[in-house]
């Protein structure tokens, strides 16, 4: 019996192959069934990069104005304020739970 099946050996295996490739191509990780939540996951990291890349101009333009050469007063002022917890005695004073 093992005589008669010899020669399909080879291809049986081949055919195996293929198919464990072929399996893989569609459900792995890169497969053509995930596309749809690679998406999803390149829309949302997409969101974040732009969130992160505003934050970014905006404290560059905050370190900007404190430098020496261009220094804002009145962001000087907010800053102060902020990190001493002061408060000039004109200013109207909300607490709020952080």
């Amino acid at each position: 019996m093992l005589a008669r099946l010899r020669p399909y050996l080879p291809t049986a295996l081949l055919a195996l192959l293929i198919v464990y490739f072929a399996f893989h191509a569609f459900t792995g990780d890169r497969g053509l069934l995930t596309s749809n939540q690679r998406d999803e996951a390149l829309i949302a990291k997409t969101r974040e990069l732009a969130q992160v890349q505003r934050q970014r101009q905006d404290l560059e333009t905050r370190a900007r104005l404190l430098r020496d050469t261009s220094l804002s007063a009145d962001l000087l002022e907010e800053r102060a304020r902020s990190l001493l917890g002061f408060a000039d005695p004109r200013d109207y004073v909300i607490r709020m739970k952080p």
